[in-house]
C-alpha cells in the first residue's frame, strides 16, 4: 500500500531538486496528468483500507486515467474548447470523495482502537 505513496514522495523530491522546465503549451496536459495520478493514488489507498485493493486495477487505472485526461485536453485544444476543465472537474471530485472516505475509515479505525484500549 505504501509503495504508491513512496513513489509520489520520490517523484516530488526529484522534481524539486531538478531544473526541468515544462513548456507552457504542455502545462494543461501535465496538470491533468498529475491530477489523474493523484486520483488513482488516493483511490488505491482507499481500496487498500477497504481490503479490496487489486494491483492490476491500480496500474491499469493509473495509465488509463492519465491517457484519458491527456486525450481530452488534446481534443479540446484542437476543437478550441477547454475540455481539460471537464477532466479537472471529474478527477477533482473523485479525489475529494476518495479523501473523504479515507478520512472516515481512519477515524472509524482510530475510534475502535481507542475504545478497545479504554476497555482494557
Amino acid at each position: 500500500m505504501w509503495l504508491p505513496v513512496l513513489g509520489l514522495i520520490i517523484g516530488v523530491v526529484l522534481g524539486l531538486l531538478t531544473e526541468i522546465k515544462v513548456p507552457e503549451e504542455y502545462a494543461n496536459y501535465l496538470s491533468i496528468a498529475v491530477l489523474a495520478g493523484l486520483d488513482t493514488l488516493f483511490g488505491g489507498i482507499r481500496a487498500q483500507l477497504q481490503n479490496i485493493y487489486d494491483e492490476k486495477v491500480f496500474v491499469s487505472g493509473f495509465f488509463f486515467n492519465i491517457i484519458l485526461a491527456a486525450s481530452l485536453a488534446f481534443l479540446g485544444v484542437h476543437l478550441g474548447v477547454d475540455l481539460y476543465l471537464a477532466a479537472v472537474f471529474a478527477f477533482g471530485v473523485r479525489l475529494f470523495q476518495n479523501i473523504a472516505v479515507i478520512r472516515r475509515i481512519l477515524l472509524t479505525k482510530w475510534t475502535v482502537n481507542r475504545e478497545k484500549t479504554e476497555k482494557s
